[in-house]
C-alpha cells in the first residue's frame, strides 16, 4: 500500500511539472511531439522520413532518449540535419517531465517550431509519465502483432495518434489491419490511425500532413 501511495505522489508531481513545460513551449509557440513505442518499432526510421519533409517549413529539434548509446542521435543528425541531443536515462525505462524539461533546456528552444522526443522503447512505463508534450504519437509495428493495444492499454489510451508501421511485411506475419484498428478503438475512440511503411512510403505523407497541421495550429495561437 505504501508503494502505491508513493507512486501516486510521484505521478502527481510529474503532472504539475508538465504544466510548466507546456507553459514554456506555449509561450514560444513550439509544438512538442512525444514518440513512443516498443523497441524496434521504427521510431528513428519514421523520424528520418518525416523530418526532411517538414524541415522546409519548420525549424526542428530532436531529443533522443536511450538507456545507453548515441546511435539514434547520430543517425538523425546525419540523415536529417536537425538539431539533436542525446540523453541517457541511466537504466530508467521512461522519461519523466523533469527529464523532459532538462532535455529541452539542453537542446535549446530558441529558433525552433517543432520538437520531437523519441522516448525509451517500452510499451509500459513511458505512457505513465506526462512529458509536457502536445501530442503523444504511438507506433505499433506489424511484427509485434495486432493484439498489443489489448495487452498494453495505457499506451494506446494516452495516444493522440497511432501509426502502424512496417506494413510492407504484413504478408509474412499473422497481422490483421482490421483487428489492429478494432483493438486500438477499444482503448481509444478518438486517436488518429495511420498505416505506414517507411520502406515504400505508404502513409508517410498522411502522417506528415497531420503533424504539419497540428504544428501550424499551435504556431498560429
Amino acid at each position: 500500500m505504501e508503494i502505491f501511495t508513493i507512486k501516486e505522489d510521484i505521478l502527481s508531481r510529474n503532472n504539475e511539472q508538465a504544466k510548466d513545460v507546456r507553459a514554456l513551449l506555449d509561450g514560444k509557440g513550439i509544438f512538442y511531439v512525444n514518440l513512443m513505442s516498443s523497441p524496434g518499432a521504427g521510431k528513428t526510421t519514421v523520424l528520418s522520413k518525416l523530418i526532411p519533409r517538414l524541415s522546409d517549413d519548420f525549424r526542428i529539434g530532436v531529443i533522443e532518449a536511450d538507456i545507453d548509446s548515441d546511435k539514434d542521435a547520430l543517425a538523425i543528425e546525419r540523415e536529417t540535419g536537425a538539431r539533436v541531443i542525446q540523453i541517457h536515462t541511466a537504466g530508467a525505462c521512461h522519461i519523466t517531465c523533469q527529464m523532459s524539461l532538462e532535455a529541452l533546456q539542453a537542446l535549446g528552444t530558441d529558433g525552433l517550431d517543432l520538437i520531437f522526443l523519441e522516448n525509451i522503447g517500452n510499451l509500459v512505463c513511458p505512457a505513465e509519465f506526462d512529458t509536457g508534450a502536445d501530442m503523444n504519437l504511438v507506433l505499433l509495428s506489424v511484427p509485434e502483432g495486432d493484439d498489443k493495444p489489448l495487452k498494453y492499454p495505457l499506451m494506446f489510451e494516452v495516444a493522440h495518434a497511432v501509426a502502424v508501421t512496417k506494413t510492407d511485411v504484413a504478408p509474412i506475419f499473422d497481422f490483421s489491419f482490421e483487428n489492429a484498428e478494432k483493438n486500438i478503438r477499444k482503448r481509444n475512440d478518438s486517436a488518429k490511425i495511420f498505416f505506414t511503411s517507411a520502406l515504400n512510403g505508404k502513409g508517410i505523407d498522411e502522417l506528415e500532413q497531420y503533424i504539419r497541421s497540428e504544428t501550424v495550429r499551435k504556431i498560429k495561437k
